[in-house]
C-alpha cells in the first residue's frame, strides 16, 4: 500500500527567515506548512519560531505541544502519536504530520539515523514487504528549495516522534 499528500514543503533557509534562526527553523516551519495545508494561511516563520518556544538547538516535544495548544486555542489539536498504525490512519485521512529525528534526546548518540536532528512534515508513507518507506518533505537547504525525500522507518525508527496536528471540527 502507498499513500502520499500533495503538499506544498516551505524552505527553513527562505530570505523572509531573520539568519539566525534559519539553522533551527525545522520545526516553526514544519508546523506553518501543515497549517497552510489545512487553511490557506500566509504564517510568519520569525514569530511562530518565538512563539513556540523555538531555540539555537531546535524545538523541544514537549514544547511544540505546550505552546501550539496555547497558540491555537480552540483551532487545532496537537498530540503525540506513539503507534505506527496510528501515523498511517493520520496520512490515509489526507492529514500530514510532524515528524522529528532525534538521535541526541532519545540516548542514540552513536546511530547513523538520516538526521541527527531535524522536523519535517511527513506527507506519505509505502509499505514495503520488509520495511515502511516515509515520504517527507525536508524543508530546504541554503541553496535549494523543500523537496520531498524519503526514509525507511526500521533504519530511523528509534529516533522518530511523531506529532498529528489537526483542525478541530468547527462545526
Amino acid at each position: 500500500m502507498k499513500k502520499l499528500i500533495a503538499f506544498q514543503g516551505l524552505s527553513q533557509h527562505d530570505t523572509s527567515i531573520h539568519k539566525k534562526y534559519r539553522s533551527s527553523a525545522c520545526g516553526p516551519v514544519t508546523i506553518a506548512a501543515i497549517m497552510q495545508y489545512h487553511e490557506e494561511l500566509n504564517i510568519g516563520i520569525n514569530q511562530l519560531y518565538q512563539l513556540l518556544g523555538s531555540t539555537r538547538i531546535g524545538l523541544f516535544t514537549w514544547r511544540l505541544l505546550k505552546n501550539f495548544q496555547k497558540l491555537s486555542g480552540k483551532r487545532y489539536e496537537a498530540k503525540k502519536v506513539l503507534d505506527m498504525s496510528e501515523v498511517k490512519e493520520e496520512l490515509l485521512a489526507n492529514r500530514p504530520l510532524a515528524m522529528k529525528f532525534d538521535r541526541y534526546f532519545t540516548f542514540r548518540w552513536f546511530s547513523k539515523p538520516l538526521y541527527s536532528y531535524h522536523w519535517v512534515p511527513l506527507i506519505g508513507f509505502e509499505e514495503k514487504s520488509a520495511d515502511l518507506v516515509l515520504y517527507f518533505h525536508d524543508n530546504g537547504q541554503k541553496n535549494r528549495p523543500s523537496k520531498m525525500r524519503t526514509a525507511s522507518y526500521l533504519a530511523n525508527q528509534h529516533v522518530l516522534t511523531f506529532v498529528k496536528i489537526t483542525p478541530k471540527d468547527r462545526s
